[in-house]
């Protein structure tokens, strides 16, 4: 079993940063992908982000320019750092980490991008 804490939200005026932080612990070994996803109010939870172990990445379009995703020097934890925030991207952030069987989900972390 995968356990993942997220953190690092908060609120953030357009244009600024903030960078995401995803921790897994557990059943680490079999992780292939980590990513990152969103849902805003009254949408469907979308990827936003996503980093294998070979360090191949995706991005949503409408992140891309803007989002990194990278690992630490533990590829059990995982990065977003989000820069030229958008009020767009105000949304509940989930990390995602799966193996070949299931996805573990964290419990999220709210990014509100507001003046």
């Amino acid at each position: 079993q995968v356990q993942l804490v997220e953190s690092g939200g908060g609120l953030v005026q357009p244009g600024g940063s903030l960078r995401l932080s995803c921790a897994a612990s557990g059943s680490i070994f079999s992780i292939y992908a980590m990513g990152w996803y969103r849902q805003a109010p009254g949408k469907e939870r979308e990827l936003v982000a996503r980093i294998t172990t070979d360090g191949s990445t995706v991005y949503a379009d409408s992140v891309k320019g803007r989002f990194t995703i990278s690992r630490g020097n533990a590829k059990s934890t995982v990065y977003l750092q989000m820069n030229s925030l958008k009020p767009e991207d105000t949304a509940v952030y989930y990390c995602c980490a799966a193996t070949l069987t299931l996805s573990s989900w964290g419990q999220g972390t709210q990014v509100t991008v507001s003046s």
